[in-house]
């Protein structure tokens, strides 16, 4: 399950970073505010569960503010996924079973485990919303997402 896990989150640094590429190369969607958001979201969640997994402070007042430019929320993907990648190769077959809290989820435990595939499928959700399969109206609107290869 280890190698399976490590491999997810490396995949979601690179489809993350296709996503921010097309979005970057297509004028009105670099541009677009709900995109920014959503994309902030994706790595808001990504921060905050690696930040659980690692020990380390998260302030949600500070990291919760949407950047004011897509290139803004890019560097905040690249020093994430660089942090993660480098997290999750130390990261040893009997560390998944290790558990975590959450102030936001009183009262129940998750396993190393369960939060790296809560964060790979989160953010492969949200990716998913953007494709022109999806139906989402998001989709529907911004031909940029073909470029997603």
């Amino acid at each position: 399950m280890l190698a399976l896990l490590q491999d997810l989150v490396r995949h979601k640094a690179h489809a993350n970073a296709s996503l921010l590429r097309a979005v970057r190369n297509h004028e009105a969607a670099a541009r677009d505010t709900e995109i920014r958001a959503l994309l902030h979201h994706v790595i808001l969640a990504d921060r905050f569960w690696f930040s659980l997994m690692r020990g380390i402070s998260f302030q949600p007042e500070h990291e919760s503010h949407v950047p004011d430019s897509l290139g803004e929320v890019a560097e905040v993907y690249r020093n994430t996924h660089s942090q993660e990648l480098e997290s999750i190769a130390g990261i040893q077959n009997a560390d998944l079973a290790r558990t975590i809290e959450t102030p936001f989820i009183l009262g129940q435990t998750f396993s190393i485990e369960q939060t790296l595939l809560q964060v790979c499928l989160h953010s492969h959700g949200h990716r998913a919303q953007n494709t022109p399969d999806s139906g989402s109206l998001a989709a529907f609107h911004r031909p940029w997402i073909s470029s997603c290869g």
